[in-house]
């Protein structure tokens, strides 16, 4: 089969395309032929040797994917070959086939195709871990978005309209404001590039508590972090929740004094450690995410597709926050076991 390896700590650049042995499916596993692998921020972190988790090399990125088992382990019962299905894997997703746990897998419903499964399960899942058990978010509530053009983002806000938020999106150019109002932002905040001194945070705390309203932001949802955090944090109202996702502007420092005049909470949103320690609660959230989706009220939206050897210029475009909505990777099948399974 074919892969897109790291071979070593570094950019998208150092990621090269390679032949290497079918992977075997072991106990509790399936093999999946991939058909689409999103690209995550984690993707931009896991070759640099920068995330949380530090695969042996050599490895394949590519953490969320969509396609067809080809083989089943004997002991897996409730899967066949044919399956159409998605998984968030963490890593291996940018080669032709990879072996992964039965228990990862959900069924891709048939009328969806595989680029738009691929965009699914990180970002919504993220956010409505985020939203609803961190974040408490209520109907009639106000939500403060972050980078809102963005997969878990633009995920957020349709989830927020979805719950009956207010919801108030920032981001950083006029072609991400109109993507997030067509998400269905209620207002959007267009701010500028950091480093901020402290005259430009100040004035863009301002801006953020006037989109908010005078009460100030229930949740604040933050997949950026940097010197975003702070302005953001001063808008928040009192008992607000402000969520942290991730930090592609970088890890912040926050004054712990505003914690307590505002009485607000700030929360941790690590999915896939929530995802891992509680799989009923998470498999419960999926499912909804299927019925909003199925009703039309969540869409994953791909903006840009690449072939597989072409991967690290997606990775790249992430890793420079130029990316609006999701970037996926079809990955082209041959040979033996490719039959039957044509994208939909």
């Amino acid at each position: 089969m074919r892969a897109l390896l790291s071979r070593a700590p570094g950019g998208p650049e150092t990621l090269t395309l390679a032949d290497v042995p079918d992977p075997v499916p072991g106990k509790g596993q399936v093999l999946v032929s991939v058909r689409a692998c999103a690209i995550n921020y984690p993707d931009v972190l896991i070759i640099a040797d920068k995330y949380q988790f530090k695969p042996t090399r050599p490895f394949a990125p590519g953490g969320e994917i969509a396609g067809v088992i080809e083989a089943v382990n004997e002991s897996v019962t409730g899967w066949s070959v044919g399956d159409r299905v998605i998984a968030v894997i963490g890593h291996g997703g940018l080669a032709t086939k990879v072996a992964i746990g039965a228990d990862q897998l959900f069924r891709l419903p048939d009328e969806r195709n595989f680029e738009e499964g691929a965009a699914l399960l990180l970002t919504y899942a993220t956010a409505i871990h985020a939203l609803l058990d961190r974040g408490q978010l209520r109907t009639g509530q106000t939500l403060l978005v972050l980078g809102a053009a963005g997969g878990v983002g633009l995920a957020a806000i349709e989830l927020g309209k979805a719950f009956g938020a207010t919801v108030v999106a920032a981001v950083s150019s006029e072609e991400k404001a109109q993507a997030a109002r067509d998400a269905g932002a209620d207002r959007v905040l267009i701010y500028p590039r950091a480093p901020f001194d402290k005259a430009q945070s100040k004035a863009l705390s301002e801006a953020f508590k006037d989109a908010v309203g005078p009460a100030g932001a229930d949740v604040i949802f933050d997949p950026v972090g940097g010197d975003y955090a702070e302005p953001a944090l001063r808008a928040i109202g009192w008992e607000g929740r402000y969520l942290v996702v991730g930090f592609p502007a970088g890890i912040p420092k926050l004054p712990l004094n505003l914690t307590l005049l505002k009485s607000c909470d700030v929360c941790g949103v690590f999915w896939g450690a929530f995802a891992a320690r509680d799989p009923q609660a998470n498999a419960e959230h999926v499912e909804r995410l299927f019925s909003l989706w199925s009703e039309g009220r969540i869409s994953p939206r791909v903006t840009a597709t690449f072939a597989l050897e072409d991967a690290g210029v997606a990775i790249a475009k992430m890793a420079n926050r130029e990316a609006v909505g999701k970037l996926v990777i079809t990955v082209e099948q041959s040979g033996p076991g490719s039959a039957g399974t044509e994208q939909r």
